[in-house]
């Protein structure tokens, strides 16, 4: 991985205008990101499924491993339909191709049975863990049911129709906590009792909560002018709290296991309150601001999180007061370093307390994901964002 980040940064240098490699946000920049994007979407089906774009997997005992996963292309396309608007024609036509040809790719995810619902990993066949040896033996049998993550952010990539989402929007109302006799056995006590949404569609599986997949759901849902039912209520709720209580702050491994991190749960709700029409969550966001500056402005704080953070306190309208720089040692660390977790494979998420928390500890069962594509997407989301404040704000 790391001769790959590094011929990414080379690549980049060497297409680099004069004068551009001291820039902090600029239009031409944002042209070359979406041109090296473009160059790290895959051709030709090797082990990565055609369309798609590389992601990786860690674990503690062994090293990075390929993993053929539809997450982060499904992120990479939403994320680039969002930005569209911000970006010029020429950047547009190159976004439309790439689109277009991750869009094939989503069927080698799509529930199997043909209901509009997406897995993390192919259904055509079923896989676990892609290159995962002994453990594909059993691709069948260990199958994971398919996820309310992977299905909203694959929907809103593709662009799904209101009919559609309102079909997925009712099924998804079948999954959740205090349905059926299930309760949630790992969570905080005070959201134990929320009705709210559980991360995964399989009727087997025990009840999880995740703020980030809380998050995108009521993106989707708001996104798609759905009316809001009782589980869309409490999952409301169940965020109010989790910030109320600081959760996500000091517990986010308990009610965001699969991403774990406060700069990334800030990035998901920043993401849904920018949403027109969305202001449920509005009382908090000073707040929330308040714990973006401080992690922004903490010189310990990780470039990568600094990009994300960055990104939510423009998309809550806030001045960042000193963006981000993209000099030569800036370039370089980015691309060299090009391995930032967004998402963890957290097999413990599912446990009840408190073998959960005790198996989170010694970081047993988790796996971190990584995809240098979708790592570029972000720096070129917080660079054209920023470019949007300066001009709004001259």
């Amino acid at each position: 991985m790391k001769k790959i980040s590094f011929i990414l940064f080379i690549f980049f240098c060497s297409h680099l205008p004069t004068g551009l490699m001291a820039a902090s946000t600029d239009t031409i920049s944002a042209h070359m990101l979406i041109h090296l994007l473009a160059q790290q979407q895959v051709q030709s089906a090797k082990f990565f499924t055609t369309g798609t774009f590389p992601s990786y997997r860690t674990y503690r005992y062994n090293t990075t491993k390929p993993d053929d996963n539809i997450f982060f292309t499904g992120l990479i396309v939403f994320t680039l339909k969002q930005l569209y608007p911000l970006t010029d024609s020429a950047d547009k036509i190159l976004i439309d191709s790439i689109i277009e040809r991750a869009k094939p790719a989503f069927k080698k995810f799509k529930n199997k049975t043909g209901r509009n619902t997406y897995n993390f990993w192919s259904t055509y066949p079923p896989e676990v863990f892609p290159n995962g040896g002994c453990l594909n033996l059993k691709n069948r049998s260990m199958a994971l049911p398919d996820d309310m993550d992977d299905t909203v952010i694959d929907l809103l990539a593709l662009g799904t129709d209101s009919t559609s989402a309102s079909a997925v929007h009712l099924l998804m109302q079948q999954y959740t906590n205090h349905l059926n006799g299930k309760i949630i056995r790992n969570t905080k006590k005070s959201l134990k009792k929320l009705p709210a949404y559980s991360t995964w569609f399989g009727k087997k599986m025990p009840i999880e909560f995740d703020v980030c997949v809380l998050a995108n759901i009521l993106y989707f849902v708001q996104n798609n002018h759905l009316l809001f039912a009782k589980a869309d209520s409490a999952t409301v709720e169940l965020l109010k709290i989790s910030i109320e209580k600081k959760y996500i702050f000091k517990s986010t491994t308990i009610v965001s296991p699969e991403y774990q991190r406060t700069p990334v749960v800030l990035y998901h709700f920043a993401r849904l309150m920018s949403l027109s029409g969305f202001d449920l969550l509005h009382e908090f966001k000073p707040v929330l601001v308040q714990k973006a500056h401080q992690i922004l402005s903490n010189p310990s704080t990780n470039y990568f999180d600094k990009i994300i953070v960055a990104t939510a306190l423009l998309r809550w309208g806030e001045n960042i007061n000193a963006p981000l720089k993209m000099g030569v040692p800036q370039i370089q660390n980015f691309f060299r370093n090009n391995q930032f977790v967004f998402f963890k494979a957290n097999m413990s998420s599912i446990l009840p307390n408190p073998f959960k928390m005790i198996f989170e500890k010694l970081n047993i069962g988790q796996f971190n994901y990584f995809s240098p594509a979708y790592n570029i997407v972000l720096l070129l989301e917080y660079l054209l964002l920023q470019q949007q404040y300066n001009q709004g704000h001259p």
